[in-house]
């Protein structure tokens, strides 16, 4: 059986692949675990680290299957206290990784991949990509993208790309600075090693001294916040809404969701 997570390491650069295209790479536990264990075992000669995916979609996000599950569970709150604890550790760790990272997004981020992405230094996206957070049309929220989210796009994109639940195209995307590079299908592989090309061509120090510096205005925040958006996605996973949102997902049906004024 193949991998849900491809590594391989070529001159020093090190590729992970998300290999689960048959669910749209969707995250689950194992792969948030493994992906983890990847991202703090980085040989100290790790010069960059591409995340990339098979398949025609990046990452549809959670597996909301797995989600789902979860709440039949006697000790379900614990169990979503734990995955979004998970995901927040795979968010800070790649973010402040010692080197420089590259997304590769070759279609589709949705929800939980959009945070993958944005936790990446650099973002190179194929015509075919696209970014949405759909997480309030499912009852839940994006808590843990968020601090990301408008730490990379600012405020008002932030509020239009959560709250429309809007797809944001390419044009949009590199716009508002969630991508820096656009590619064709047909030039995508080309574009990236030129890409890496190119950060290969500073000193490896430079490059991690350099990023260190760009984090430290932001790394106090970023934490602070994730703090709290720990606990509210967790929190946010244990009300009727979210139930009646991933079911519905599920069962592929319009949610009915309940007035608060009634």
């Amino acid at each position: 059986m193949p991998s849900d997570l491809l590594v391989t390491t070529h001159n020093d650069v090190l590729h992970v692949t998300l290999n689960r295209p048959a669910k749209r790479n969707a995250l689950t536990r194992g792969m948030l675990k493994e992906l983890q264990d990847v991202l703090r075992a980085l040989p100290p000669s790790t010069r960059l680290v591409v995340l990339k995916a098979t398949g025609p979609v990046f990452c549809a996000g959670m597996d909301l299957q797995e989600m789902q599950d979860a709440a039949k569970l006697p000790n379900a709150a614990e169990v979503w206290q734990h995955d979004s604890d998970l995901y927040r550790q795979v968010l800070e760790t790649l973010t402040f990784a010692p080197c420089p990272t590259l997304c590769v997004v070759q279609g589709p981020a949705l929800a939980g991949g959009v945070g993958l992405v944005l936790a990446c230094d650099l973002v190179l996206a194929a015509e075919t990509a696209n970014f949405a957070l759909p997480e309030p049309k499912r009852g839940i929220i994006a808590a843990m993208v968020l601090p990301l989210l408008v730490l990379r796009i600012g405020h008002s994109a932030a509020s239009w790309l959560l709250l429309s639940g809007q797809t944001l195209f390419l044009d949009a995307a590199r716009r508002y600075g969630l991508i820096h590079q656009t590619a064709t299908s047909a030039t995508i592989e080309t574009d990236v090693a030129a890409t890496i090309t190119a950060v290969l061509t500073g000193a490896p120090g430079a490059l991690n001294a350099t990023k260190q510096q760009l984090l430290k205005p932001i790394a106090e925040r970023l934490k602070s916040d994730w703090d709290a958006a720990e606990e509210a996605s967790a929190t946010a996973r244990t009300q009727p809404e979210a139930r009646e949102g991933l079911q519905a997902f599920l069962d592929r049906r319009m949610p009915q969701w309940m007035s608060e004024t009634k």
